[in-house]
């Protein structure tokens, strides 16, 4: 696996970790809404833009993508 790799699980750990928090659901519910809604895909393809910004952006960027998905 490389440091990427590592890297954007990282991003989806945290995403889904907080998205369960806010939404107080189970991290394995985030987790299934998220591969459900391909937001953890989405976060792998946005990956160089993601490692730039605050480590909240894969949160907040999920949030984004599930708040247009869910509407």
């Amino acid at each position: 696996m490389t440091q990427t790799e590592r890297d954007e699980n990282l991003m989806i750990v945290v995403a889904v970790e907080g998205y369960a928090h806010k939404h107080d659901i189970s991290p394995r519910d985030a987790l299934a809404l998220f591969m459900q809604h391909g937001v953890n895909r989405l976060i792998r393809r946005n990956y160089g833009a993601l490692h730039t910004q605050s480590f909240d952006e894969p949160l907040l960027f999920a949030e984004d993508v599930m708040t247009r998905k869910l509407k």
